[in-house]
């Protein structure tokens, strides 16, 4: 797909996402006068965070200026607040890989329209890779059209997953879900940087991907991107209600439906008090991570881990109308 034939929101995407990246390539050669803050424990963000997130908001509201605006660091402090059109930002998704000089590392912008993520874009800057899709009109590696792997065993699967790393997070229960999926694979990844890992999927270099703890900006773009390149996505027992469940798998459409059976027994449900105490620190740009256990679907040993219970046939549902913002 030529530029000229992309969607005009998609053209001003690619353009905020290009102008991030050049930001974030100028500072990627100076890392040692990097002014670095800690927004929770092992979770930081940098000046070029804040300074490649202006840009992108600029960028859009430029053109947009009715639009409203979700971005990682400065939450909906900018845009219009109850517009039917909202941007869905990261401007660093791998931001402890950029302040060590690990090349992976991108920004990501979805565009939804009434809760349905319509444009995509994920661009990583090292590599000058840009994945970009247009509901309904495919998804694109540099002007090239992608799909997912056609892999069918799990034998074969390259998994992509993320570790968990927040204070809070239950290490133990994540352990056992990287040990079944483990066994069942041909390998698991984890780069560091959940939306170019999600583009992964979409070009056919991993088969599956999972992870739990993401926020929306993590996962909206990336999904869009893995749905149009014929991938499902889902959490994790096939429901499409992923984007604030802090809990995302995808695949291609023979490795998605083992990858749920795997993880269905995990999965959580976030509280209406969790996602409306989300909505309050998203204003501040700090994200929260609360989540009720959902019935019946863990069990909990008097030591505190989580032993599934035996898994029941889960039904899977092919997300037709895209992420939900």
């Amino acid at each position: 797909m030529t530029q000229a034939a992309h969607h005009p929101m998609l053209n001003v995407a690619i353009k905020a996402a290009r102008t991030a990246g050049a930001i974030i390539n100028r500072a990627s050669m100076d890392l040692d006068i990097l002014k670095i803050n800690t927004k929770s424990p092992n979770d930081f963000v940098t000046e070029v965070d804040q300074a490649a997130e202006q840009a992108i908001i600029e960028t859009l509201l430029q053109a947009y200026p009715d639009h409203g605006i979700l971005a990682e660091e400065s939450g909906r402090e900018y845009g219009a607040k109850h517009s039917e059109y909202q941007w869905i930002i990261d401007p660093l998704d791998g931001t402890t890989n950029f302040i060590h000089g690990l090349p992976f590392y991108c920004v990501s912008i979805a565009l939804a329209h009434r809760n349905i993520v319509q444009q995509a874009v994920v661009y990583d800057p090292t590599r000058n890779d840009l994945f970009y899709a247009t509901k309904g009109r495919g998804a694109y590696l540099n002007d090239k059209r992608i799909r997912v792997s056609k892999r069918t065993r799990m034998s074969d699967a390259l998994i992509g997953t993320g570790f968990p790393f927040r204070r809070g997070d239950n290490f133990k229960r994540y352990l056992k879900m990287f040990e079944e999926v483990m066994t069942e694979v041909a390998g698991v990844r984890r780069p560091g940087a959940a939306a170019l890992d999600l583009c992964y999927v979409a070009a056919g270099h991993y088969d599956g991907f999972f992870e739990t703890g993401l926020n929306p900006w993590d996962v909206a773009a990336g999904s869009l991107i893995i749905q149009e390149a014929g991938g499902l996505v889902g959490n994790f027992t096939g429901e499409p209600d992923f984007l604030h469940q802090r809990e995302i798998v995808a695949g291609t459409p023979r490795i998605y439906g083992p990858l749920v059976q795997i993880l269905a027994p995990y999965t959580r449900v976030i509280t209406q008090d969790a996602l409306d105490a989300d909505a309050e620190a998203a204003a501040g740009g700090a994200p929260t991570d609360k989540a009720a256990p959902k019935k019946k679907a863990a069990a909990t040993t008097e030591g505190g881990t989580d032993a599934p219970k035996k898994r029941a046939p889960v039904r899977i549902k092919k997300n037709d109308g895209g992420a939900e913002a």
